[in-house]
């Protein structure tokens, strides 16, 4: 018998007939012996529309009531799940986050859990109920309701695991597992029978979408064993672990578990930079001042004893950043200020390259050969990054797919 924490998303709670199949499921594997308890999010776009009411009213109101307003989603769904499981015979009670009580900071519609009192779930496990604790919010110290940010029901699910010293956290969604990249890009992506959290935590940070990353880091800090699966497909998943596999001495295995890739890229160039000590932080200063994030950063130093200096942004944010490196420009002395919005990050992540060589190389001729342009290039230990036009993502995607082996049949 195992303590299991579930947690179920929007899409799975998207309809009374959907809330029902999930009861059927949670029923399943209390029926086996298993204590469970179920973390569940708002209906699929309830949220949205929640807020959306908030802003009809008061595009700036209180963070408080918007917090007050959003946190009603998870407040149906729980109360829907613990009846569709009373109708199948299996005890269940209903949670918010402050009748757990899960404890936050007071930095609402992005709170951080600073504390949770497992007590009252432990209790109805050892009962035989199953608790349905609603995700994305907790309570502050003054008694106000908090909300964790987007995804934070992700969050609530790997922290309960953790408070409880649950044996595994299922986060249950609409795809069968963490996959080698996007299929809808390759088609011939396979599942992951498992991958480590360092590797998961790089491919959310590159714009994988499965899971978000602060539940990963969580997850990672607390040693929670993590499994992702489909509401509607059977399968085990794919389990995010500490562990890295062994390799049985296969020399064929892959080095690298997945291609992560980000549309959501600018880039900037300001050239003819004057080459003096202080000029990154003259250039980047004012756009950390505009609350910018900047992603990618390259340095050329020219023989002329200017530089040129390249960076990458939200495309969200490329406008404004442009405007204000125009500014810089003239400040500086620089000779110009350029920038693209239609281009995209393509990523390699594996811990493998800790102990392999060449993989920065293969990649490079791989896309060569392939006629693709690389803008920029970003490493860390376990991760490659380069920049391309827009135009050669799919192609991209597909040639390091194919280069480094991840066509195949497991976990297919």
């Amino acid at each position: 018998m195992a303590l299991i924490v579930q947690k179920y998303g929007g899409t799975s709670m998207g309809s009374v007939e959907r809330i029902e199949h999930v009861a059927r499921k949670v029923a399943s594997w209390h029926q086996q012996g298993h204590q469970v308890v179920v973390v569940v999010s708002a209906m699929s776009g309830e949220t949205d529309r929640l807020l959306k009411l908030a802003r009809s009213i008061d595009p700036r109101g209180s963070a408080r009531e918007f917090d007050q307003i959003a946190a009603t989603g998870e407040q149906v769904t729980i109360g829907l799940l613990a009846l569709a499981l009373g109708k199948l015979g299996v005890q269940s009670r209903s949670y918010t986050g402050w009748q757990v009580p899960i404890e936050t900071d007071d930095a609402h519609m992005k709170a951080r859990i600073q504390r949770i009192d497992g007590a009252r779930l432990l209790a109805d496990c050892a009962a035989g109920r199953v608790p349905v604790v609603a995700g994305f919010q907790g309570i502050t110290a003054d008694g106000s309701v908090a909300t964790l940010g987007r995804g934070g029901s992700d969050t609530t699910g790997v922290a309960l695991a953790a408070a409880l010293k649950a044996d595994e956290c299922q986060i249950y969604t609409d795809v069968d597992g963490v996959y080698t990249t996007d299929p809808r890009v390759e088609p011939k992506a396979r599942r992951l029978d498992r991958i480590t959290f360092e590797e998961m935590l790089e491919l959310a940070s590159l714009g994988s979408k499965v899971l978000q990353i602060r539940s990963v880091e969580f997850a990672g800090k607390y040693k929670v064993p993590l499994r992702v699966l489909s509401t509607f497909v059977e399968g085990p998943g794919t389990l995010i672990t500490l562990d890295e596999p062994q390799s049985g001495g296969n020399v064929e295995e892959p080095l690298i578990s997945g291609i992560a890739f980000n549309r959501d890229e600018a880039q900037i160039t300001m050239t003819g930079v004057p080459d003096r000590p202080g000029i990154a932080a003259a250039i980047l200063g004012p756009i950390g001042d505009a609350n910018i994030e900047v992603d990618m950063i390259v340095q050329n130093v020219g023989g002329d004893g200017a530089t040129d200096f390249t960076f990458t942004v939200h495309r969200n944010d490329y406008e404004r950043a442009l405007e204000i490196m125009r500014g810089v420009a003239g400040e500086l002395g620089a000779k110009g200020v350029a920038g693209a919005a239609d281009i995209v990050k393509v990523s390699l992540v594996g811990v493998g390259m800790r102990s392999h060589a060449g993989v920065a190389s293969k990649m490079f001729k791989s896309l060569a050969a392939a006629g693709i342009n690389i803008r920029m290039i970003s490493t860390s230990e376990i991760k490659i990054s380069v920049v391309v036009d827009e135009m050669y993502l799919e192609l991209a995607v597909r040639t390091l797919h194919k280069a480094f082996g991840l066509e195949g049949t497991p976990g297919a």
